[in-house]
């Protein structure tokens, strides 16, 4: 069945996934089909046994599981092929991938393929926390695993470590199995989460603690304790029985990184961070034109429904390159507009150049940036002789969307540079 003719397929079955493949029937591509390493397709709402999920998608309110059964059952009606437990091992240019399933090793093809592979959270491994190494620590996808899927708790008094939204979610995790975080704390001044959401810790009886950083981790066995620092430097330890670290997101690129296509990686230095996905044109088109890419891959963190509908449009994008009806193949034309940031403060932008001729009906509208901290001045975009193409007044804060309108920074422009910098 895998040998046979593939139109595209699509690596990971979360919202994004899922949502391509059915926008790609619905357009009439004749064979779609999913592939996902786990058992089961649906993303990692299956793993959030609480609500809100699917008011955008379905006009209704789900918990994790029942969305992720929905959108399965959505894209299997919709005539979508979903593989589970398989896993691609290699990607290769043109569109050829090597797979592993219970059928063995297998090569297979499309006319092109799109990744939806999402993010993870940043492991301790890679947060450089010191002390010793006992059992209870946890980021939340594990957490959420082992409490919704497999009825177990991993802890009764943990510690949350960070203040997105995803961490709110884990206080709801910790709820459902009887857990009661003793603190959350944060290394920022504020919550990184957009207000209100910053107030459920209180509601929830959870302590929270701004301006505080995670120290090391103290006990033989089981977490024991924390040891924290505020702004002061003032240390004390806290304890408990469990550290739960939370957010800091980052795609989950491996499979790209390890092919051939172009990662908007950070810069020598640091300086300039990237996205750390692919790198995209505005139909989330790679570097090789067979490849696309879709939802939390781009660029960490959005919402399921957010990316449920990006997946959707990029879906729907596949299908015009498939009819011959996207911009010229910027690998021939070469022609395309370079998106690149000048400042530190600016974390990332996404879509990372403008494939030409620009086509306004099609593509995404447009360019989103996040920054490394709270900010307020003039973001500006300039061509690469320095040319003000675009400003507007900035007042953000640490990981908030804004969006800067595409059509504002193309005009009739052949090519060429935009830069991004705050004034």
């Amino acid at each position: 069945m895998m040998s046979n003719k593939i139109d595209v397929i699509i690596i990971g079955g979360g919202p994004s996934g899922l949502s391509a493949g059915v926008e790609l029937k619905r357009a009439g591509v004749a064979r779609v089909v999913v592939l996902e390493r786990e058992p089961q397709a649906g993303g990692i709402p299956r793993h959030c046994g609480h609500p809100p999920f699917g008011m955008r998608e379905f006009k209704w309110i789900y918990t994790g599981p029942q969305y992720a059964r929905k959108l399965v059952k959505t894209a299997v009606e919709a005539g979508v092929e979903i593989r589970t437990l398989t896993s691609v091992v290699e990607a290769l240019p043109g569109g050829k991938l090597l797979v592993t399933s219970d059928n063995g090793v297998e090569k297979i093809s499309a006319q092109r393929v799109i990744y939806a592979t999402g993010v993870r959270e940043t492991p301790r491994s890679a947060r450089i926390i010191s002390g010793s190494r006992p059992l209870g620590v946890l980021n939340t996808g594990a957490l959420q695993s082992m409490v919704y899927l497999k009825h177990r708790r991993p802890f009764k008094r943990p510690v949350i470590v960070g203040t997105e939204l995803v961490s709110f979610s884990a206080i709801q995790t910790c709820r459902h199995m009887g857990i009661r975080p003793v603190a959350m704390i944060e290394q920022a001044a504020r919550v990184t989460a957009r207000w209100p959401v910053g107030l459920f810790p209180m509601l929830m009886r959870v302590p929270l603690h701004l301006n505080t950083r995670l120290v090391s981790i103290k006990g033989d066995k089981r977490v024991e304790a924390v040891e924290v620092e505020n702004a002061s430097r003032e240390r004390r330890v806290i304890e408990c029985d469990g550290v739960l670290l939370t957010g800091q997101f980052t795609p989950e690129a491996t499979l790209a990184r390890c092919g051939h296509l172009e990662i908007d990686a950070p810069s020598v230095g640091g300086s300039i961070r990237g996205s750390g996905g692919p790198v995209v044109d505005q139909y989330g088109r790679c570097s090789d034109p067979a490849y696309f890419a879709a939802g939390n891959l781009l660029r960490p963190v959005e919402t399921a429904g957010w990316s449920w509908n990006e997946g959707r449009q990029v879906g729907r994008w596949v299908a015009d390159d498939l009819a011959g009806d996207l911009a010229g193949d910027p690998l021939v034309t070469g022609e395309n507009i370079h998106i690149t940031i000048a400042d530190p403060i600016i974390k990332f932008a996404m879509p990372q150049k403008i494939s030409l001729p620009y086509k306004p009906e099609r593509g995404m509208k447009h360019v989103q940036l996040r920054f490394t901290d709270s900010v307020k001045g003039t973001l500006v975009a300039e061509d690469g002789q320095g040319k003000v193409m675009w400003q507007c007044s900035l007042n953000t804060h640490r990981e908030r969307r804004v969006l800067v309108p595409v059509a504002g920074l193309v005009s009739e422009r052949s090519g060429g540079e935009i830069v991004f910098r705050v004034v």
